[in-house]
């Protein structure tokens, strides 16, 4: 697999600070051709699993050869290793944290490496910016063509991810808020097939903190400004979500607090 140019970038960094134009100057330099797109830099902070989801509802809509850059990293200067991957004709760089886990648990043919040849590395490297110092300018030497295997030794053992999965119980299917969008939409892990295959021919009953719902609909617009609803997305997970509003904000439930909250879908009718 040849890399095609193009880096893309996710970090918790926001973007107020230089860290993320940091990192573009470092690749830059190596690579002048690269080509950047900025998956989001609004990560939680040192939300792992929020990384993880993203990146793995993200990576295959761009061409095969793409290198996908992540740095959430609450366990930089740390003993924790850093690896790159390459899985489903992407590569992948970032910390060995479970942060490519769902990326691992889909694709089969992984091959992964530990980054630990420093000729690869910024001449000096801190202990608190690892994504600059030496993940930043592994990408951009990959994205030159550099052979995975001349960064590092076989990783075999990559940190796993507990990853929270729907389940039936006493009649109900359970899941639970995975993200809150940038809408104030609520996206759950409970995939179409999942909530086919337990409704049958029946219509859900969704609870989520205040709210109950028991339609589906088909877009935002089904129901009148200001009525919470439920559909399928664009990335085929049931979502909560309130016409022109934000379900975040109607659900009852502290907005730190929301990602984690119980999901209760019955039957109705």
């Amino acid at each position: 697999m040849k890399p095609c140019g193009i880096i893309t970038l996710t970090t918790d960094f926001g973007l107020t600070d230089p860290y993320v134009a940091m990192m573009k100057g470092v690749i830059l330099s190596i690579n002048p051709l690269a080509r950047f797109v900025d998956i989001t830099h609004k990560i939680g902070t040192g939300s792992i699993l929020q990384a993880g989801l993203v990146i793995q509802g993200s990576f295959s809509f761009f061409p095969e050869g793409t290198i996908h850059l992540a740095v959430v990293d609450p366990g930089v200067g740390t003993e924790r290793r850093l690896m790159a991957l390459s899985a489903g004709g992407h590569f992948f760089v970032g910390p060995d944290n479970g942060i490519f886990w769902p990326i691992i648990e889909e694709n089969e043919n992984i091959v992964a490496v530990e980054l630990k040849e420093k000729a690869y590395f910024l001449p000096h490297v801190s202990s608190t910016f690892h994504g600059r110092e030496i993940l930043a300018p592994v990408a951009a030497h990959l994205s030159l063509g550099l052979g995975m295997e001349k960064i590092g030794p076989p990783l075999h053992d990559p940190v796993q991810l507990e990853i929270p999965r729907p389940f039936e119980k006493d009649g109900y299917l359970w899941g639970q808020v995975m993200l809150v969008d940038n809408f104030g939409n609520l996206i759950t892990n409970i995939t179409s097939k999942h909530l086919a295959k337990f409704l049958e021919s029946s219509q859900p009953l969704v609870e989520v903190g205040n709210l109950v719902i028991n339609r589906l609909s088909r877009n935002y617009s089904d129901l009148e400004k200001g009525k919470p609803l439920i559909l399928i997305n664009s990335f085929n997970l049931l979502e909560i979500a309130v016409n022109c509003a934000r379900a975040s904000e109607y659900v009852g439930i502290n907005p730190e607090e929301i990602v984690g909250t119980v999901v209760k879908v019955g039957k109705s009718g």
